[in-house]
């Protein structure tokens, strides 16, 4: 009973992490955050493995999705503590996010709750000619910690989803180990025929 209600808990939370990185990703196309980008699809295809893994029996492809999720959780730490400027990191490098293809930064900077955008005419003339350079302001919530929420959701779920892979895949190799494909009959204590030894008939004599 414990085994199938950790295979569920485990499907349910794959299903969680698909639902909440493909709307990331929805967010972080719109913003051309091109390295997020990469990483989710990298997350998505092994979620996707790693939900295969689970419902097939297949601990090999559980224990893939779990040494995945530690890098995970690991870019996830990287993604907050950029945002949150800890250390040298400044969320205003646009080298580390969109590989300094583009200038875009997140989407939610300038479409986040109550945030008024002003175009800025006319623009200094370091900006780009295909840019409009704008303010922001009047924002609820700033556009980075809704980037951490949402990086923080993914590391609850990624540490949800290596405790239950971590009990799958226990539960399958035991579950293996306690079936003897050789000497399975011996545990029910069936014996095979026994051999029959050979006799040597000797003629035997009546007296009339």
């Amino acid at each position: 009973m414990g085994y199938c209600s950790g295979r569920c808990t485990l499907v349910a939370v794959c299903g969680a992490q698909l639902v909440s990185v493909l709307e990331r990703q929805i967010f972080d196309f719109l913003g051309y955050q091109w390295a997020p980008i990469l990483a989710n699809f990298i997350h998505i295809i092994i979620v996707i493995l790693g939900l295969f893994g689970t419902i097939q029996y297949r601990p090999r492809y559980i224990t893939g999705y779990a040494v995945w999720l530690v890098l995970w959780v690991t870019w996830n730490v990287f993604v907050i503590c950029f945002y949150l400027e800890a250390g040298d990191l400044s969320k205003e490098t646009d080298l580390i996010l969109t590989f300094n293809i583009s200038m875009h930064r997140s989407w939610w900077m300038e479409n986040g709750p109550g945030c008024t955008v002003t175009s800025v005419t006319p623009a200094p003339d370091w900006a780009p000619e295909d840019h409009r350079y704008i303010t922001v302001s009047g924002c609820f919530l700033e556009y980075q910690y809704i980037e951490v929420a949402h990086s923080s959701l993914q590391i609850f779920l990624a540490l949800a989803g290596f405790i239950y892979a971590c009990y799958v895949v226990k539960c399958i190799t035991e579950e293996e180990d306690s079936f003897d494909f050789i000497g399975g009959f011996d545990s029910y204590g069936y014996q095979g025929p026994q051999k029959t030894s050979h006799l040597q008939l000797q003629p035997m004599y009546m007296s009339k």
